[in-house]
């Protein structure tokens, strides 16, 4: 079984270090040299705390968004190219089972993608988070996958989180360029 924390520690580590420098890494991730080991809730919160007060929100938001794990990226890509190849629009794209069997869905010309459960293995013992600051990385996730399955850039928004008390997780997804050509 894989150590999801030393991943999240070492990724995140990585991704503030490339912003700033290894001090400021350190003491995002890490705490100050006299702080004790802490369960992984707690290490979340400290850490994006931290993080917040190291840097704005937009780079906040940038730093996270480089932290998502790619955790299933293969398999989920096969089905949402299987499911471009089945379709002429993001319409009748969001509107197959399989689409919607996976929390996706079509309004107002975009794309949405919905969880009635926190996805992320990090925060299995986190009941709430102050700030959705966490949650980022999961729209990294979403714009990896979606970029690479629609061949071109897309944005992604996070618009819900359980985690900070929403009823779903929901993200929109609004492609830039042309997915469906000719």
């Amino acid at each position: 079984m894989f150590d999801i924390r030393a991943i999240q520690e070492q990724v995140l580590y990585e991704n503030v270090r490339a912003a700033s420098n290894e001090q400021t890494a350190s003491k995002v991730v890490y705490g100050a040299p006299t702080d004790t080991a802490v369960s992984d809730a707690e290490w979340v919160a400290s850490s994006m705390q931290k993080l917040e007060h190291a840097f704005d929100k937009p780079a906040v938001e940038q730093i996270r968004m480089r932290c998502q794990c790619g955790y299933g990226m293969e398999e989920r890509l096969t089905l949402i190219k299987e499911l471009i190849a089945a379709s002429s629009s993001l319409e009748e794209f969001a509107g197959h089972e399989k689409a919607r069997a996976a929390g996706m869905f079509y309004r107002d010309g975009a794309l949405y993608l919905q969880f009635f459960f926190c996805p992320c293995p990090m925060l299995a013992t986190v009941d709430r988070l102050e700030s959705d600051t966490w949650c980022q990385c999961t729209r990294g996730y979403t714009k990896v996958l979606f970029e690479r399955a629609f061949g071109c850039e897309v944005e992604v928004e996070l618009l819900k989180s359980i985690k900070t008390g929403c009823d779903v997780c929901l993200q929109r997804i609004t492609p830039k360029g042309a997915v469906w050509r000719g």
